[in-house]
Formats: structure tokens, C-alpha cells, sequence
């Protein structure tokens, strides 16, 4: 497939904020995002952002607002520094924050949140959760790259075990990052960035293979960090590399994206990574706060987002998350926030992201 679009022009992006008010104070709200418009029909939207507990249940009954005015309004609880998202098959937004030492779950459908922490928990309390993703069954695992450990939540948020956890509350790996599950195989990957190797365990926790070593070649990682499965194929972000490696599921080398540079296609901090229905590749740059979207050929299509605070801009983005909607949730960790958008492609392809 050709090249969709190969860049907006640089600096300004296809989601510079149109801004021609000239009274703020008349005209402060609201900010038109403009559509990329592809060939072959494709298009981005900007769809809306979300950073806190009261925008999943703004609506409140008229008796819930009277005792806010009588005891005041209730604390919502906000995003402090998110990092990671998945989503599961209920439409369920689920996003890890270490700022916060928990993972906040946003159900917009019906208006509902939940907030899991196990801080103050005296065994096995969570402490700098990384990752998120989910299992066939809405099994939520999260990796805590401080206590080296995988806690692993039932769909209801309930606390049902953790992964790795050793004598005396240590952790068996240095520092988890990535995870990746694929419930068919019963197999769980996770990246242990200071050890530079894939693990592949069973969902019991069990050890069943080693993925790479330190180093710059084919299957060789310096601070691995984020994975995402697609088909057969398992992401890893390299990130100290400048880049992504996508493996077969056996960890056998496939391709790569990326090197370091400050041209077009170039990486310099690599963070999230997610596919989309077509097989695009997307990678989120925390540096350049840009997302970059490649074809299987490993071309450079299009890239969105520029530094701000306005919609569709970015402070240091982290997390990437694209559902079977293809809608593409970006984690915008400095602004606190979670900014979605829409890809809507031409054809859908074969697997999903998992």
C-alpha cells in the first residue's frame, strides 16, 4: 500500500489549535481540532480528552447536588503522572499511574470508576505500578517496575495474586516494564528493562524462555520497555536503542523501525506502541511529543501531535492504546490527561492487538 501522507509541515502538525480570538474571555473554550485527511478515504479525528473521575459521571441528581452545596462537593479523583493503557472488552478505559500508585478504570458507558491501590497494603503493596493490559477474560495485570512484581486484578478490580514475588517481599525481576498476554497460548511476555530480555511465562508465573540479550543487533535490546502483540508478532520498544523491534512470538527477529536522529522517521525516546486494524505500526515519541505511524515496509505514513496543552498536542506522552474501533488512546502523562482519537481506514485487516 502507498504512502497515506507523509508528514503535515513540520513544527505545526496537523493538530496546531486554529486560534483567532481575540478576547479570550469571550471565546476561551473551545478549540477545533482540525481531521487529517488521508487517500484512499482515511481520515484522524480528534475526538475528545478525558484526566478524571467526575468526567465519567458528570450528571449528578438533583439530591446528590443538594448535599454537595450542604457538605460540599465530593474529590474526584484525578490523573496525576498516567503512563500506560489497555482497554477490555467492555469498553473499559484502564490506565496505570505511578504518580497516583494505583490504576484508575474509566467505564464511560456506564459512568462508573474505580480506582485499585494496594499502597498501604502491608503484603505485596503496589508501589510504582508500570504497564497495564488485559486477558481474554478482563484479568487485569499491571507490572510494578519498583517492587518487581506482576499484580494480577480479576475484571471487578478485586486483588487476586502476583507474579514473581519472592521471600520477604522482594520481586524476581530487576524492572518490569512491558507486558504482553496471549490467553490462547496461555503465555505471558513480559520486558525486564535493566536484565535487556523478553521473559515468556506460562499464567501460572513459570519461566518458559528467555528473549535476547544486551546489545545493538537483530534480537539484542538496550532498555527494553513497552510490547504489544499483533497476530504473531510481539513490539518490543527498544527504547535505549532509538527503536522497534517486532519479533515473531518465538523471539526470532522480524523487522525493525526507527534509529536516532532528529529527521523524519527518527526516534529519540520511543514510548508506547500499539497497531492499528490495517497493520500500521504506531509509535509514541515522549521527546518530540509525536505519534509516528508506519507501514509494514517500514515507511514513515504520517505522524500527529505537537508540543502544548491545547487538544491534540502533547507534554511528554507515554501510553498507546488502539481498540478494535481503531480508536487510538494517547497518554499525555504531563498534562494528566488521556487524549482519544479515531482512524478510520480503508480495510480491516487480519489480527488484533492484543
Amino acid at each position: 500500500m502507498g504512502t497515506l501522507l507523509a508528514f503535515c509541515a513540520a513544527g505545526t502538525l496537523f493538530l496546531c489549535p486554529a486560534i483567532g480570538a481575540k478576547d479570550k474571555k469571550k471565546e476561551p473554550a473551545t478549540v477545533q481540532v482540525p481531521d487529517l485527511l488521508m487517500d484512499g478515504g482515511r481520515k484522524l479525528i480528534f475526538e475528545r480528552s478525558f484526566s478524571n473521575e467526575h468526567e465519567v459521571k458528570p450528571n449528578r441528581g438533583f439530591f446528590n447536588k443538594v448535599v454537595d452545596v450542604v457538605v460540599g462537593a465530593p474529590d474526584y479523583k484525578s490523573m496525576v503522572r498516567p503512563y500506560s493503557i489497555t482497554t477490555d472488552s467492555k469498553g473499559r478505559i484502564i490506565i496505570s499511574d505511578p504518580g497516583a500508585h494505583g490504576v484508575h478504570i474509566f467505564d464511560f458507558e456506564k459512568q462508573k470508576y474505580k480506582f485499585l491501590s494496594r499502597r498501604d497494603t502491608d503484603k505485596d503493596p503496589l508501589v510504582s505500578p508500570q504497564c497495564v493490559t488485559v486477558d481474554a477474560q478482563d484479568k487485569i495485570y499491571v507490572t510494578d517496575s519498583e517492587a518487581g512484581k506482576i499484580f494480577v486484578f480479576d475484571p471487578s478490580g478485586r486483588f487476586e495474586r502476583t507474579i514473581g514475588s519472592l521471600k520477604y517481599g522482594e520481586g524476581y525481576f530487576k524492572r518490569p516494564t512491558g507486558i504482553a498476554v496471549d490467553s490462547a497460548a496461555q503465555r505471558i511476555y513480559v520486558s525486564d528493562t535493566l536484565r535487556n530480555q523478553i521473559f515468556e511465562m506460562d499464567l501460572q508465573g513459570s519461566v518458559l524462555k528467555r528473549i535476547g540479550q544486551p546489545g545493538t543487533g537483530n534480537g539484542e535490546f538496550n532498555f527494553p520497555t513497552e510490547l504489544r502483540l499483533y497476530g504473531d508478532n510481539l513490539a518490543v520498544v527498544d527504547a535505549m536503542n532509538f527503536r522497534v523491534q517486532v519479533l515473531n512470538k518465538d523471539g526470532e527477529f522480524q523487522y525493525a523501525i526507527g534509529k536516532i536522529g532528529d529527521e523524519v522517521g527518527a526516534m529519540f525516546r520511543p514510548k508506547g506502541v500499539a497497531f492499528d486494524s490495517e497493520g500500521h505500526l504506531y509509535v509514541v515519541d515522549g521527546t518530540w511529543s509525536v505519534v509516528q505511524v508506519f507501514n509494514r515496509e517500514c515507511q514513515l505514513l504520517y505522524y500527529f501531535g505537537t508540543l502544548g496543552t491545547a487538544p491534540g498536542t502533547f507534554q511528554l506522552p507515554t501510553g498507546l492504546r488502539i481498540d478494535a474501533q481503531d480508536r487510538i488512546y494517547v497518554v499525555d502523562s504531563f498534562n494528566r490527561r488521556v487524549e482519544v482519537f479515531h482512524y478510520y481506514g480503508a480495510t480491516a485487516a487480519n489480527g488484533r492487538a492484543q
